[in-house]
């Protein structure tokens, strides 16, 4: 009798059922954990530093005073406002890598009204007409290739990317154009009168940015949620073939849910203009439309989700910065501590679906 050796792969993936909330919060954490101690050797090994000292370090950087803890949550709140105007685009898989762009015009609008109207206008009506013509902007510059999209199926992450960059040559020449000392630079826009700036309310300067992102995030959580329009957008997002079998308007759901995505970055640019920076420049963006896809995608498009990874992220580049400069660390050496640990973020979104299953060897006779 004759004995046969079936050989089966030693390891093998499979797909896990929806696991619950707090399965995924422990592989999160586990994860964050992981990433901490590989860190820590790094910091020992590499720059002989007490791994201690260097994430007290970091935490110093986000909350050492009063101020840090301020600019921690208006960085938060900023990455947050942006990441939420990806989450309809995104939920139908219209992958918008064009919120730079549209964080640009947003802003860009911003500043025209406020180098124009900022000294003629109350305060108070001139932030209400930006954020609307704000949004409106935003919203308009993501409808165009929404439309090529929705009648032509047109590449929309490689259009919108090349909107950004028409984005950057405007700001760039309308920058110029108001520039009257040949700097390349329009400086603060209206320092001495405040004009268009976002007030102080209960006595700190951010609390207005705040409330912008909460009413957001409650409007994105909702529309999302129990909205008609988000539902339909999840549908898309599933099967296109069966959004129109069960009578969706496919094209006017694409444009609907982009404009809104359009809409929440140019109400970023408004934020940033008027809120934070008071000045337009092609680095107003800061690179924060793309930070958002990492934080978008990791959180599945909740909002709440988005909100605590939006935190992480901001804290670990203020950390990031706090470190290199108690430690004379470059940059490269606190970018890579950074990594790590987003490295091992990312890969527990692995771990939350898929599983991996060990075999071993079985013998069977003829």
């Amino acid at each position: 009798m004759e004995k046969n050796t079936h050989k089966q792969p030693l390891i093998h993936i499979t797909r896990k059922d929806d696991p619950s909330l707090l399965a995924k919060s422990i592989v999160i954490a586990i994860s964050i954990l992981c990433a901490l101690l590989i860190s820590a050797l790094f910091i020992n090994f590499v720059t002989h530093l007490d791994p201690i000292s260097v994430y007290t370090s970091m935490i110093k950087g986000a909350f050492g005073t009063s101020r840090r803890t301020w600019i921690t949550i208006r960085d938060t709140c900023l990455l947050l406002l942006i990441s939420l105007s990806l989450a309809p685009a995104f939920r139908m898989r219209f992958w918008n890598c064009g919120a730079e762009g549209q964080i640009l015009i947003g802003g860009l609008t911003t500043a025209a009204l406020m180098i124009y109207y900022g000294n003629k206008v109350p305060t108070a009506l001139l932030l209400l007409i930006m954020i609307v013509v704000s949004a409106a902007c935003g919203a308009l510059w993501a409808l165009l290739p929404a439309l090529f999209k929705a009648k032509y199926d047109t590449n929309e992450t490689l259009f919108t990317l090349m909107m950004n960059y028409v984005a950057i040559q405007l700001v760039e020449f309308f920058v110029d154009f108001w520039d009257k000392k040949q700097s390349h630079s329009v400086g603060i826009i209206n320092m001495n009168t405040m004009g268009g700036w976002f007030p102080k309310i209960f006595g700190q300067q951010y609390t207005l940015n705040i409330l912008i992102v909460l009413v957001v995030t409650i409007f994105v959580y909702i529309y999302m949620r129990y909205s008609k329009h988000g539902y339909e957008g999840a549908v898309v997002g599933e099967s296109v073939a069966t959004a129109r079998y069960a009578g969706i308007n496919v094209p006017k759901v694409i444009r609907n849910n982009v404009l809104i995505s359009g809409a929440i970055a140019g109400i970023a640019g408004f934020t940033e203009v008027a809120g934070i920076s008071h000045t337009i420049s092609k680095e107003t963006a800061g690179g924060r439309g793309f930070t958002a896809i990492i934080v978008c995608w990791l959180a599945k498009f909740d909002p709440i989700a988005m909100s605590l990874i939006s935190f992480f992220i901001v804290f670990l580049g203020k950390g990031a910065s706090q470190i290199s400069s108690d430690f004379g660390l470059n940059e490269y050496a606190s970018n890579i501590i950074t990594g790590i640990i987003l490295f091992f973020i990312l890969s527990s979104e692995f771990f939350n679906n898929y599983k991996i299953n060990f075999t071993h060897r079985r013998k069977e006779g003829e």
